[in-house]
């Protein structure tokens, strides 16, 4: 089935096929005239075809001069992940080449190519006489009208007072306007008269140009999405000097503190400056190949030079040239965004890779690191760094430019071919109207999974919603939204399920009891029906996370710090039919020892997943898929009441699960579980059932002496089996049914952790993944979150385990490393709405702590984060809001507020439990036992925008589930066509309308009127006016019982967008632990 912009190669075909955007095509180099008569919109990425290295200036080691950077450190005992940036207190390079306009052969020299939306272009040329430019303010048509709101940039001028030959920057800039409140042309010197950039391309030109050089295809998304693989991928940015030209230079303090991080320009002869930009939008970036790079192994030349020498032919001899392993990291404020592959043994790579990033960051450069590939880490070849300020207007900048290294070329001839253009968000028309605009609509393009139509979805909230427990919610065209019962559904179905049975999980254990109200199957649990299931026929397959701290060997049996149950639920199913494969999460065998003891030490299978077969109509079957937070273990059963003493001798008698208290827990409150779950019936599921296959194939291979035996990995070939519905017939429902769903599934994975990813990283653009160092991946989730958002009309609605981002934008530890879009995009989705007077609310749902001890270091490393996330979105609020003028009129809570659940009982009669508890006085069991309260834990991982998108799964919005080379994540994005806000013009009342309602009765106990219109001001008053009472009850000293479960965040915001602890509440009642978090330490990667 051809996807929506999927891999071609994708098993199933689909009807709803629609032709994915075809990058830029380059002809043999050998086909190319030189480059004066390169199409402005087609330069290709060659070089000179007699031989002559492509510099855009007249080249030699003579016009270098000393450069700013101090020189990178060794890589000999570091590794890449865990290497921090240095910080920004010193210079800021400027290493643009510009070949001397006198020479007799720079007309015929290959430059570079700014191709602009303006009148006047920019001249590529580094050394340039004095001419006369035309005026920028005659020529310059300002960007649209998003750029001129950014006036807060940040820029520091610093004057060298010393005497210069070089020709003043400041006569270069001379007729360079840059305003704080509308950014113009570029900082570098216009081209000459006689070539100027067309203002507007000609029809021709743009009708011949590639569809992914056009604006109307800037819905599509390539490369890194900020991922930062553990940290920033750091290199030193360097700088050319010439005889005619002042200097920029960038220099690193690392002696001072990393956390800070200041950019300023300080010229060497003259004054200027680099501006610090907001970049909102997407970069399309083509890193095309490299010449003439130094050899980095210098031992392995070494020795090939002493064997060659030796005479005769000598066994073990050198055959054959070893030399650097290149590849080269694009970053943008701190943040990866993008990487290409490793080509090994090459001096003159060739990548011809193309990437198309989301991007928002505040940015004086873009830095290309080159890099050298190593056994253990990495070494710095050099760098190329362009200016914001060339790209900001939208300009392509095209061309080969030296790569620089502790102040001159890393190697004679050195340089690095690419492209690269911003387009702000006001030219992305594909998120101007909502989601699901429109019957063409094609969800998020270039992912490894399509867009599948005709499906059905079921929204669930919790395991189980006795009836009557939540409100009726009328929907339109009459009808009434279903509170569906999760846990009893995946009871039914796999009981139901005559061919196949296939789970996976973090943690799967086999006592759990999925129906617990009257009725049948109260007494079975999971490992007795899967057993059963398992006899009758059923393929029955679990893949389960392997915890690598539980263990069973000769007898010696351990838990695991995570009790997951693993080792037990392996031990039950043992004699079984039932296959159990414990799946430890393991890197790839490219990866350095220490990076691959970090992926199996701290990252996790985390994807949550039943996948089974169930009655298709006409003695046929179909695909199910069940996908969404909710393992099947322990502590997961509860309902929208969240019972916290009520239910310890009843439901939760066999089930108690609170990890907050270390030692004896009797007569203390459970942990409540709140968490988010669908049920996929149509073409999606064959999606979530293709993950669990090429997960399964990847986890049964053998290996080592198991590779000589017969190999079968117990996967049913459902194509070979003549009733079950193939994909291609998998349709619920029709296009004209109003109840239609559109689903689409996204993953965070990498090849290490699947079977049918490309061998080659050449081929990852074929099934949409992008280039890690050693790793191809899949990050489709962080794409769907980003570009909801970005689609964004009227408000979100997020629920969330965790809720930590944008470090890169933070105050402090912006070298953390946690660089997911996704906080800093509702806050400038916020700061967009204010400026254009448009009403906007965003709600985050998150847990009052995450799961542990409270006190322990990393969960108040977690907190600590988390208020930092907060901190950031509130000032870019703020500062939206002073933009306009409104900082006095409103606050920013009224637009972003922060929730947790808590709930409060009441003593009903005698409390045994509690009379039979320990007597201690100020232990957390006892303050608990006596104000009778706890937090509700929030588990979900979902968002719910416009009533119209929905997505949900097992990914937390942290860097851990975002990035693809952490844990292994899966969601689902869902709307329903018909009930879209381009659809019906008007506010949609469907099913993700229901199930907001239906989530936002459960937290706060009524159902009021402004929740129908939840981007109003007085929906945002009311929910923040019930969180505050209800915090208020909470944390009080009379036990009382709670009607609703929602409490404001227990933080203060002031008017200007600082949080700070809550006075009088500083700590968490009854369990302890800063609300606000600390953190003292080093940076690591468990937290984030």
């Amino acid at each position: 089935m051809d996807n929506y912009g999927s891999s071609p190669s994708y098993p199933y075909h689909n009807p709803y096929a629609y032709p994915c955007s075809a990058p830029r095509q380059y002809p043999p180099a050998s086909q190319y005239p030189p480059s004066q008569y390169l199409h402005p919109h087609y330069a290709h990425p060659s070089f000179d075809p007699y031989g002559r290295p492509l510099y855009p200036y007249p080249y030699s080691p003579s016009h270098v001069a000393p450069y700013a950077y101090p020189p990178h450190p060794s890589h000999s005992g570091l590794i890449e992940y865990i290497q921090h940036p240095p910080s920004y207190s010193g210079l800021v390079s400027y290493p643009y080449p510009y070949p001397d306009a006198s020479s007799p052969n720079s007309g015929a020299r290959p430059s570079i190519h700014y191709h602009s939306n303006f009148q006047h272009g920019t001249s590529p040329y580094r050394y340039q006489e004095s001419i006369a430019y035309p005026s920028p303010e005659t020529q310059y048509r300002p960007p649209p009208s998003r750029v001129n709101s950014f006036s807060s940039h940040y820029r520091i001028d610093n004057t060298d007072s010393g005497s210069s030959a070089h020709l003043p920057i400041d006569d270069l800039l001379c007729n360079v306007h840059l305003s704080d409140h509308q950014p113009n042309a570029p900082a570098s010197p216009p081209a000459p008269a006689a070539a100027p950039v067309p203002a507007q391309p000609s029809a021709s030109l743009l009708a011949n140009s590639p569809q992914s050089m056009r604006y109307d295809r800037r819905d599509r998304f390539y490369g890194f999405p900020n991922s930062s693989f553990s940290s920033f991928d750091v290199g030193n940015s360097d700088q050319l000097t010439a005889s005619k030209q002042p200097l920029f230079s960038h220099s690193s303090s690392f002696g001072g503190s990393q956390h800070n991080q200041n950019l300023q320009i300080v010229p060497l002869h003259s004054k200027a400056s680099l501006k610090v930009l907001l970049l909102h939008g997407n970069l399309e970036i083509w890193i095309n190949e490299a010449r003439n790079l130094p050899n980095m192994d210098m031992f392995h030349k070494t020795l090939g030079d002493m064997f060659a020498k030796l005479p005769g032919k000598i066994e073990g001899r050198v055959s054959h040239k070893i030399t650097s392993d290149p590849y080269v990291s694009i970053s943008v404020a701190n943040a990866i965004i993008g990487r290409t592959f490793v080509i090994s043994n090459n001096e003159n790579p060739v990548w011809r890779q193309h990437f198309y990033v989301p991007v928002a960051h505040y940015v004086a450069e873009v830095l290309f690191f080159v890099k050298d590939s190593d056994v253990v880490g990495s070494q710095l070849i050099g760098t190329v760094a362009i200016p914001a300020e060339q790209i900001y207007s939208g300009s392509i900048v095209e061309g080969t430019f030296p790569i620089l290294n502790n102040g001159k070329p890393c190697k004679p001839g050195a340089a690095l071919n690419f492209s690269i253009q911003y387009t702000p968000m006001e030219r992305l028309s594909t998120y101007h109207h909502g989601v699901g605009a429109g019957p063409d609509y094609q969800g998020v393009p270039d992912t490894y999974f399509p867009l599948r139509k005709g499906g059905a979805v079921t929204l669930y909230q919790d395991a189980h919603v006795p009836d009557g427990h939540l409100p009726n919610l009328m929907l339109d065209n009459g009808m009434y939204y279903v509170h569906g019962k999760c846990w009893h559904d995946i009871f039914d179905s796999v009981r139901q399920a005559r061919r196949l049975i296939y789970i996976t999980g973090w943690s799967v254990w086999h006592k759990v009891k999925l129906v617990r109200d009257t009725g049948y199957g109260t007494e079975c649990t999971l490992g007795d029906l899967l057993r059963s299931k398992s006899q009758e026929g059923v393929r029955v397959l679990l893949l389960v996370w392997d915890d690598p701290t539980s263990r069973s060997i000769l007898g010696y049996k351990t838990d695991g710090f995570m009790q997951t149950h693993d080792e037990e639920t392996r031990r039950f199913f043992k004699h079984s039919s039932v296959q159990v494969i414990l799946c430890p999460r393991m890197a790839g065998k490219r990866h350095s020892w220490v990076k691959q003891k970090e992926v199996g030490t701290i990252y996790t299978h985390h994807q949550k997943t039943v996948i089974v077969d169930a009655d298709g109509g006409n003695n046929r079957r179909k695909i199910i898929a069940f996908v969404g937070g909710l393992d099947l273990c322990d502590g997961r059963y509860d309902t929208p009441s969240h019972p916290i003493f009520r239910t310890l001798q009843t439901v939760h008698k066999d089930d108690y699960h609170n990890p907050t208290y270390t030692g004896s827990a009797v007569g203390c409150p459970r942990e409540p579980w709140h968490d988010l779950h669908s049920k996929i019936e149509g073409p999606a599921a064959y999606d979530v059932l293709t993950n669990f296959e090429e997960r399964w194939r990847r986890a049964s291979k053998p290996h080592g002496i198991k590779k000589l035996k017969s190999y079968d990995d117990a996967l049913l070939r459902i194509e070979r089996i003549p009733d079950i519905i193939g994909i291609s017939e998998s349709y619920c429902t029709n296009e004209n049914d109003p109840e239609s769903w559109h689903v689409q599934i996204f993953r965070s994975i990498d090849s290490s952790s699947v079977k049918d990813f490309p061998k080659e990283p050449k081929d990852a653009p074929s099934k949409n993944l992008v280039c890690g160092k050693n790793v191809l991946i899949d990050m489709s989730i962080h794409t769907a979150y980003v570009k909801a958002i970005r689609a964004a009309q009227h408000y979100i609605y997020i629920e969330n385990q965790y809720f930590i981002g944008s470090s890169f934008n933070w105050n402090s530890n912006k070298d953390l490393g946690a660089n997911n879009l996704i906080p800093m995009e509702i806050a400038l989705k916020i700061a967009d709405k204010i400026r254009a007077s448009e009403r906007f609310a965003a709600y985050i749902l998150i847990p009052m702590w995450p799961e542990g001890v409270p006190t322990a270091a990393a969960t108040q490393r977690i907190l600590f984060w988390q208020q930092k996330t907060m901190q950031m979105m509130y000032e870019v609020i703020y500062k939206a809001l002073m933009e306009v003028g409104l900082e006095d009129a409103f606050s920013p809570q009224d637009y972003l507020n922060f929730f947790c659940l808590g709930n409060r009982e009441a003593t009903e009669g005698n409390d045994s439990l509690c009379s039979e508890s320990p007597n201690a006085e100020n232990t957390p069991q006892a303050l608990s036992r006596k104000s009778r309260r706890f937090m509700v834990y929030v588990h979900s991982k979902g968002m719910i925008v416009d009533d119209e998108f929905v997505i949900l799964g097992s990914a937390n919005i942290n860097q851990r589930s975002m990035e693809g080379t952490r844990d292994t994540e899966i969601a689902m994005g869902a709307y329903q066509p018909h009930y879209t806000w381009a659809r019906k013009v008007s506010r949609p009342r469907g099913q993700i309308y229901g199930y907001r309602m239906s989530l936002w009765a459960e937290h706060t106990g009524t159902m009021e009127d402004c929740f129908n219109q939840p981007e109003s001001l007085e929906c945002v008053k009311k929910l923040r006016t019930i969180g505050e009472s209800s915090w208020k009850q909470f944390a009080g000293e009379d036990v009382t019982e709670m009607r609703g479960h929602l409490l404001k965040y227990p933080v203060e915001v002031d008017r200007r967008g600082r949080v700070r602890s809550l006075p009088g509440h500083e700590n968490f009642p009854d369990v302890g632990g800063k609300i606000v978090g600390s953190f003292l330490g080093i940076h690591e990667n468990l937290t984030i």
